[in-house]
């Protein structure tokens, strides 16, 4: 059997740590060195940090809070928020994270994942794609944050990601994002057909099943906000980790 991953991932808004639904109506959580510190202790497969405040606020990377956070996580360490230039993702590497996720400026300067794979490898690179459908039900990619649209389907733009040299696609359904429906197996299942590259699902996540049903339909890992941070119904805050052995009952 393949292994897969299960993997948090944390939003920071200006240092704090927030959950969304539907890429709005932002909830602070906490502070995000406190909750990977627990998530150390609960040995998570990896972490994944996304500044959702960089890109808007047309800000760098947050080389304090990458440091901060780099030094205290004991797990493989992905970080993604207003990331541009080659120089910048050398100063993330150098404060020990391992892949680093590009989003909008992909949109602008796709060269940008060449030059990094072609330094550092392909594994070392994410593109995130974020989409919703328009208004004639079509799915396309959204940048900035989601505010952006672009013409790209997720299937062109995780085909243009692979040629370009991403090691990883981080597919991440808006609509979805904060919801607890389940992820958007029609899509996954769409975008697994065309790249050879591994998928990360994400958006939707509220249960186990939903990892096992993901991982069938073409991912390789499955990620998650919400259910991470949250205890239902009351969604009082509360970070938990799934027994890797409970998944693997359900493969």
């Amino acid at each position: 059997m393949r292994r897969f991953r299960v993997i948090p991932i944390l939003l920071v808004n200006k240092s704090g740590l927030y959950k969304s639904k539907k890429f709005q109506s932002l909830q602070y959580v906490g502070d995000p060195i406190n909750t990977v510190k627990i998530f150390n202790d609960k040995e998570v497969d990896e972490i994944c940090i996304l500044d959702i405040s960089a890109t808007p606020d047309k800000k760098g990377p947050n080389f304090r809070l990458i440091n901060s956070v780099a030094s205290e996580a004991f797990m493989p360490l992905t970080y993604g928020g207003g990331i541009s230039t080659l120089e910048q993702v050398d100063v993330i590497f150098r404060n020990g994270v391992e892949k680093v996720v590009i989003n909008s400026a992909f949109s602008i300067n796709p060269k940008l994942v060449s030059d990094i794979a072609n330094k550092y490898g392909s594994q070392s690179i994410v593109v995130s794609i974020d989409y919703k459908k328009n208004i004639f039900r079509k799915n396309l990619v959204y940048t900035n944050c989601g505010k952006s649209k672009t013409n790209f389907t997720p299937v062109d733009y995780a085909k243009m990601a692979q040629d370009y040299g991403a090691g990883e696609i981080l597919l991440n359904s808006i609509e979805r994002d904060g919801m607890y429906s389940g992820y958007d197996l029609d899509t996954l299942k769409l975008v697994s057909n065309y790249i050879t590259i591994p998928i990360n699902v994400c958006g939707g996540a509220s249960s186990i099943s939903d990892f096992s049903n993901a991982i069938k339909s073409g991912a390789s890992a499955v990620s998650a906000g919400s259910m991470f941070v949250f205890q239902r119904p009351h969604q009082a805050v509360l970070v938990s980790y799934p027994k890797y052995s409970d998944i693997l009952n359900l493969i």
